[in-house]
């Protein structure tokens, strides 16, 4: 007994290989796989959200919003806007990020965007993204499947209505704020 004791002392990694040492993986739980599925709940919806259903920017520019833009939705999409899209657009939009002129970033304050450009387009690019902008959507119907996934189908709704709806008055009232200031 005195030479295990003495034994266990000088190597310790005799005594967490021993059969008491329990083991994470070993214990009383249920396994992935393992048991019978239960089936998900009646009326359940995936954590996922709803897939986007068009397959190109094109094919998204006749998309209609399902999302009106209420107060709430706008200001979801503002702070949406200024997590993802401000490193390249800039805070106001107008492409005034340090790095819009190296990417071509552009104006989402223009009359082009703001008057041509629908809300399915705006959606859409947003989606597949464009020349260099990344997509935000993880889109079916594409074979590279490039996409972040980053944005939910309804949070890229609520970007394009404050790209539409508010973006410009934002970036006029910050015009007038910065000249206030100087």
């Amino acid at each position: 007994m005195k030479k295990l004791l003495i034994a266990l002392a000088l190597f310790p990694t005799l005594a967490y290989a021993w059969p008491w040492s329990t083991d994470m993986m070993n214990q009383p739980s249920i396994k992935p796989q393992e048991g019978e599925m239960v089936p998900f709940p009646r009326r359940s919806i995936p954590v996922t959200g709803i897939p986007t259903t068009v397959s190109s920017r094109e094919e998204a520019k006749s998309l209609v919003n399902p999302i009106s833009p209420t107060p709430d939705s706008i200001a979801k999409g503002r702070v949406l806007f200024k997590i993802y899209c401000a490193a390249c657009h800039g805070m106001t939009g107008k492409a005034d990020a340090p790095i819009a002129g190296k990417i071509g970033a552009i104006s989402l304050v223009d009359s082009y965007v703001q008057e041509t450009l629908t809300e399915g387009w705006i959606f859409g690019t947003i989606t597949f993204g464009s020349f260099v902008m990344p997509a935000y959507g993880k889109p079916m119907g594409r074979d590279d499947l490039r996409g972040s996934n980053d944005l939910s189908v309804e949070e890229r709704w609520h970007v394009v209505n404050y790209v539409k709806h508010a973006l410009l008055k934002d970036a006029q009232s910050d015009v007038t704020r910065t000249a206030a200031t100087e």
